[in-house]
């Protein structure tokens, strides 16, 4: 009988312990109250019982296992169980799997539940107690179960110390979690005895001693966290034979030493945390250089000393990087800006004695930079005020002087700066975060004047001579007149040109100005060269209007990798997609959007006309292939965690966010599509492909230039927004329903669209429309569940049919940032739990 998650409420009608020949009760995620029916465990013919996630109470009968001779799965999770676990249940000798975690059973572990022999003996979020040495012995009599696969007792009130008999468990064992009780005494040397352990969880306990040197033989592990102890003496090299771990957490012990260098060796690791020990010595860096780091890496409160390690620079996926109160000296390097996926930096309570390097500014994703109560010197660098993602920038308790940088002003994110306690002096700005009593801090600077009349600073005194102010006035009009005049001038002869000059010439006229800003000069042959003469080995892919080469061009010194797209002039619109590649990747520069080196527009060997665009070649080719392996089956299959993803999915926001908002005039993409999106170095992704793109005059698209399109419908059919198609105006709002958007599909059909099927999944059959592939790398679907439901209702609004209920690029930006932190600290949570 499946019930299971159909909003049931009341409690469980006895009579369903009539049915004499049922063999499996799934009632799971209702909302069932009261006591289980005694006549339930007096099924006989019952093999499955699955009543988790419901409100039930009551206790368990005392016969319990007697009565249910083929049980199989007895699953009671998460409801509201009380009084001791009946030892009878040892009696139920078919038993496969145990799971009462949840509830609120109370007492010792019966030691005959050890004689049951499951697969699985899942106990944790309890209250159940052990004290004694007998207490422990179920653990004992468990190691006879040689099929034994997990046991779970987290969340009790387990004391005393860990029995010895514990390293005689199953070698099959793959989940031991003992977090969040009071096992005190050492952690036994026969840890290391289980060859497919994948989670060992002993962190928030009473541990003592050393981390065990076996431990390194459990080369199977995953997830190891030992945090919350009162451990001590050095982390064994061996460390760095756990090949295959991805969370490490030793945070809050008594470690001392330094960092084993074999750590190097953890090429797999997602996060690593060691903060509040005593762990000393120049930072080793081989941890800085495990590229796989991608969540955080906390070295915080401990004694470490030296500099920081250029190698920092490796860490390009990181999201957190913690450092602070240490004894970390000498400058930032310039290295620490290819972290280019940092939101959150602290390297306060330090002695870093340099000045800040403008290179932090390349660091566009971050939003919190503390470097407070340091001895940092010279002037706060004005490129700080170009990163416009950043919340909250911490300066305060160091040496740093002149003035306060104009550029803060434009910050409209920044909304905490501290300066306090330095050398500043000169005006306080009055907008922006200068305004905000609360997240303004300016204490300790004497000589700052200015400012918003509640800050209750001094007013600036103005020290120029009035009579030399009124000449540089006079002589500033006078110049603003003449090259007003003479900029009209030149409009005028540019708009009468570019009215009588044909669009071969103005190709021309735009490929020139191209290539006289900084961007080299090439001729065809070049690229011929670069290309193997565009043979087909170096072809990478073909578009609408052209085809994309591989090759090898060398730039001033050195020599690196190019995509070249070569237009194919027969197709019509083709000169008009280079003219307006030209105009918006003129404009725009930017992380996320494919890098132009150059273009080309000259005859080739045949005199005939040959037009071309050379961008940075992306390693990893177009998202379109890791999305729909079948375009390409001959190659190896690719998959991406849902971390990527949303990664990618922000890298492309953050691409558009720059098109709609941050270009004057705003730019509309107008072809937004997984083939169309690249991915670089670290697996960044970078928009390309403009030959569709529009320049309006308006973000909200009231007023455009060339704002409808005399061929059809803009973009790809699948990806393009519905008022496109009905002659509406191009608009930024066209992008966001695209970036929502996933194609057509053959199954969508008799008016049954992807938008529909999503919500009709929404959210409980989520997994049905999720990439099989992703859930092949996560650990669990109940782990990404509610990710999925976030990005999913996130991509229901961006696709909505009208225009004005759709959000703006940056909303949806600001709330995938919001879902990623969210999965972040999700992922935290499993680490530390």
């Amino acid at each position: 009988m499946y019930l299971n998650d159909n909003q049931l409420s009341g409690p469980i009608p006895e009579s369903l312990g009539r049915l004499s020949k049922l063999e499996m009760l799934a009632l799971q995620v209702n909302h069932l109250r009261g006591n289980i029916p005694r006549t339930i465990f007096n099924l006989s013919s019952l093999v499955q019982i699955g009543v988790e996630m419901n409100e039930l109470e009551g206790t368990l009968p005392s016969d319990l296992g007697n009565a249910l001779p083929k049980i199989q799965y007895l699953i009671l999770a998460l409801n509201h169980l009380t009084g001791s676990i009946p030892a009878s249940i040892a009696n139920a000798t078919t038993m496969y799997s145990i799971d009462l975690s949840g509830n609120n059973f109370t007492g010792i572990v019966p030691p005959e539940i050890g004689t049951l022999c499951p697969n699985f003996l899942l106990l944790n979020g309890n209250q159940l107690t052990a004290s004694r040495v007998q207490d422990w012995e179920f653990i004992t009599l468990l190691t006879n179960c040689t099929s034994l696969w997990g046991v779970t007792l987290q969340n009790n009130r387990l004391g005393g110390a860990l029995p010895n008999s514990i390293a005689n468990l199953s070698e099959h064992l793959q989940l031991l979690d003992l977090r969040f009780n009071e096992i005190s005494n050492r952690i036994p040397d026969g840890i290391g005895n289980f060859p497919k352990l994948i989670k060992l969880g002993l962190s928030s306990n009473r541990f003592t001693g050393l981390i065990p040197d076996n431990i390194g033989r459990l080369t199977m592990l995953q997830f190891l966290t030992l945090d919350n102890n009162l451990l001590s003496g050095m982390m064994p090299s061996s460390l760095g034979n756990l090949t295959q771990l991805q969370h490490l957490s030793v945070n809050n012990n008594n470690l001392d030493g330094p960092l084993p260098a074999s750590l190097g060796n953890l090429q797999r690791l997602v996060s690593a945390t060691f903060s509040n020990n005593k762990l000393s010595g120049p930072l080793p860096g081989e941890i800085f250089s495990l590229s796989s780091l991608s969540f955080v890496l906390d070295l915080s409160r401990n004694q470490f000393s030296s500099s920081l390690p250029s190698e920092v620079g490796g860490l390009t996926k990181l999201t957190y990087l913690y450092m602070h109160n240490n004894k970390l000296a000498g400058a930032l390097p310039d290295a620490i800006s290819s972290c280019q996926s940092l939101m959150e930096l602290r390297m306060d309570g330090n002695s870093l004695n340099s000045t800040i390097p403008v290179s932090i500014s390349k660091m566009r994703g971050l939003e919190l930079l503390n470097l407070t109560k340091n001895s940092l010197t010279g002037a706060i660098p004005e490129e700080l005020g170009l990163m416009k993602g950043l919340k909250e920038l911490y300066l305060g308790h160091n040496n740093l002087s002149l003035q306060i940088p104009e550029t803060f002003i434009s910050m409209t994110s920044l909304y905490q700066l501290d300066i306090s306690f330095n050398h500043l002096d000169g005006q306080v700005p009055t907008h922006g975060v200068f305004s905000n009593l609360t997240g303004f801090q300016f204490v300790g600077n004497n000589k700052l004047c200015g400012g918003i009349q509640e800050l209750h600073l001094p007013s600036c005194q103005v020290k120029s001579n009035r009579r030399i102010l009124q000449i540089i006035r006079k002589a500033g009009i006078l110049s603003a007149s003449v090259i007003l005049v003479c900029f009209i001038l030149v409009l005028l002869v540019f708009y009468l040109k570019k009215r009588l000059r044909p669009l071969s010439s103005k190709v021309e006229i735009v490929a020139s100005s191209f290539m006289n800003q900084m961007y080299p000069r090439i001729s065809y042959s070049d690229l011929a060269k670069a290309t193997n003469g565009f043979t087909s080995n170096n072809l990478v892919g073909t578009g609408r209007y052209g085809s994309v080469y591989k090759g090898r061009m060398r730039f001033k010194n050195s020599v690196s990798d190019v995509a070249v797209k070569v237009f194919d002039l027969e197709q019509s619109g083709s000169s008009k997609s280079f003219v307006a590649e030209c105009k918006a990747l003129s404009k725009i520069q930017h992380r996320n959007l494919v890098g132009v080196i150059t273009c080309c527009s000259c005859p080739n060997l045949n005199q005939n006309d040959f037009k071309a665009l050379v961008f940075e070649f992306m390693p990893y080719g177009s998202l379109d292939r890791w999305i729909h392996p079948d375009i390409d089956p001959s190659s190896p299959v690719k998959v991406l965690t849902l971390m990527q993803r949303l990664n990618i999915a922000l890298d492309i926001g953050a691409a558009l966010d720059c098109l709609h908002n941050n270009c004057q005039p705003a730019i509309v993409h107008c072809d937004l599509k997984p083939s169309n999106i690249l991915l670089g170095d670290n697996m960044v992704a970078h928009v390309g492909d403009f030959g569709l793109a529009k320049i309006v005059t308006d973000p909200a698209g009231e007023q455009l230039i060339n704002s409808k399109s005399s061929v059809g419908i803009m973009g790809t059919i699948g990806y393009v927004a519905p008022e496109y198609g009905e002659g509406g105006q191009i608009s930024p709002y066209g992008d966001v329903y695209s970036f929502g958007k996933v194609p057509t599909h053959d199954m969508f059909s008799d008016g049954l669209t992807l938008q529909k099927y999503a919500e009709m999944a929404y959210p409980e059959l989520l997994i049905d429309i999720v990439d099989p592939r992703m859930l092949s790398v996560e650990n669990a679907w109940g782990e990404i569940n509610s990710v999925i439901t976030a990005v999913t209702r996130l991509a229901l609004v961006c696709s909505r049919r009208r225009p004005t209920d759709r959000l703006c690029m940056r909303e949806v930006v600001a709330e995938i940032q919001t879902i990623r932190a969210s999965y972040v600290e999700e992922i935290n949570k499993i680490v530390s739990d």
